[in-house]
């Protein structure tokens, strides 16, 4: 069952930037260069008032979405996709927003968003086969098979990348729980950037 993210009212305390503690106001910091974002995602500030849990969950963040070798475009595709298919509405909007920043990245067609052609042909054949493996790897992890991990060799991917790939499963079932469980909406910057 999903719930409609609109009508649930913030669960968590949001922590504004000029309200953090110094050890909130660091990590704050840490995500607005490394996302490359003049604002602090709403998802952090619904943890701003736990540094403890705001460290541990941005650096798992961090390293896993954005370093490896594995595009940060793809990863965000991945996340998008998840997201939508389960019904999280906050990580949907803003990773589909990040990606589609980045449509360039996969292909130069004028008009072209990666969101919107996430099954077409004119998203690499790689990107389509880790979309689809990985969304399944975090929707139904179980179902995960041998047969799953050689059709990711086969699209090209190398062990190293294909351990990233589904580590994108863990941390998209990460991010929807807080987004879904706190309640936070879409931040209006975000949106703003997006327009």
């Amino acid at each position: 069952m999903t719930t409609d993210n609109a009508t649930v009212p913030a669960r968590y305390l949001m922590v504004p930037y000029e309200q953090a503690s110094p050890a909130v106001k660091e990590i704050y910091d840490d995500t607005k260069k490394t996302l490359q974002l003049p604002f602090v995602l709403n998802w952090f500030k619904c943890q701003g008032d736990n540094a403890t849990l705001l460290k541990g969950n941005w650096s798992k963040l961090k390293h896993t979405l954005m370093e490896g070798e594995v595009p940060n475009v793809l990863k965000q595709l991945i996340i998008y996709n998840v997201s939508k298919k389960r019904g999280c509405q906050y990580c949907s909007h803003a990773h589909g927003i990040f990606a589609d920043s980045m449509s360039s990245m996969i292909s130069e067609e004028e008009g072209f968003k990666a969101t919107e052609n996430i099954d077409s042909p004119s998203m690499p054949v790689s990107y389509r086969t880790a979309i689809q493996v990985v969304t399944k790897a975090a929707l139904h992890h179980d179902q995960i098979s041998d047969a799953d991990f050689k059709e990711l060799k086969e699209a090209g991917f190398s062990g190293k990348e294909i351990q990233e790939l589904m580590a994108q499963a863990d941390l998209v079932n990460m991010l929807n729980t807080i987004a879904d469980v706190s309640g936070i909406k879409i931040d209006n910057e975000l949106l703003e950037t997006a327009e």
